[in-house]
């Protein structure tokens, strides 16, 4: 049976990229909602209906677990969408503190997000939660998704946008930033550019792929019966 994936747009493609990578012999369907992209400027209400729609979609398609491959809604609605899928479902935001947390260190922890993401406190209430004693820096950075959208992942203007959105941060000598947004890995040479080499880059869909690997692999465990009479 399929995995299934679904965000607000492209920016779930990496999430795809990473599973793949993970799990070669997986079926995958993937819903891009193109249509009604960014989610980041929604309501948690409307996230959570389009999430809803989606997951029925590919429910209907086969899918045995769905990954939520979109922070916006992985942070608003991933604990309503709980309730009624019937599937296991996999959102962004754990798999990305147990990233941040194997990364170690003590300097202060960098999120940058949709306006919706951070606005929810999601990954600043869970890496506290963890590690009370840590700084946690949240930016909402609304633009850079839509560079993304529209293929402008390098150049003048995006390293001027990405330098403009993390000067505080850097400012505060941050040792880790986390990549909040699947779209943002897109941009991991902006980045890289602008912070330097010292800073580690948290990339959200690999910690996803990553996150899945041991529940893949007891579910394909357990999806082998053998019964000898």
């Amino acid at each position: 049976m399929p995995l299934g994936v679904f965000d607000s747009g492209i920016g779930g493609l990496t999430v795809v990229r990473a599973l793949r990578s993970a799990f070669p012999r997986r079926d995958i369907l993937y819903v891009g909602d193109t249509a009604r992209v960014p989610y980041g400027n929604k309501s948690a209400e409307t996230v959570t209906a389009y999430s809803r729609e989606i997951i029925h979609f590919l429910k209907k398609k086969g899918a045995d677990r769905i990954v939520v491959a979109c922070n916006t809604a992985s942070a608003l609605a991933v604990g309503k969408l709980r309730e009624s899928a019937a599937v296991p479902l996999h959102g962004m935001i754990e798999s990305g503190v147990e990233a941040v947390l194997a990364v170690g260190g003590d300097g202060p922890v960098g999120v940058i997000g949709t306006a919706a993401t951070v606005a929810s406190g999601a990954y600043q209430a869970a890496l506290s939660h963890v590690r009370p004693e840590w700084k946690i820096l949240a930016q909402p950075t609304p633009l850079l998704a839509a560079l993304v959208e529209e293929s402008w992942l390098e150049g003048e203007v995006t390293e001027k946008v990405v330098r403009h959105y993390l000067e505080p941060m850097m400012r505060e000598k941050i040792r880790v930033l986390v990549l909040a947004c699947t779209h943002y890995p897109l941009l991991k040479g902006v980045f890289r550019k602008v912070l330097g080499s010292e800073v580690a880059l948290v990339d959200s869909s690999e910690a996803c792929a990553k996150s899945l690997e041991s529940t893949e692999t007891k579910v394909l465990e357990k999806g082998e019966l053998k019964i000898y009479l």
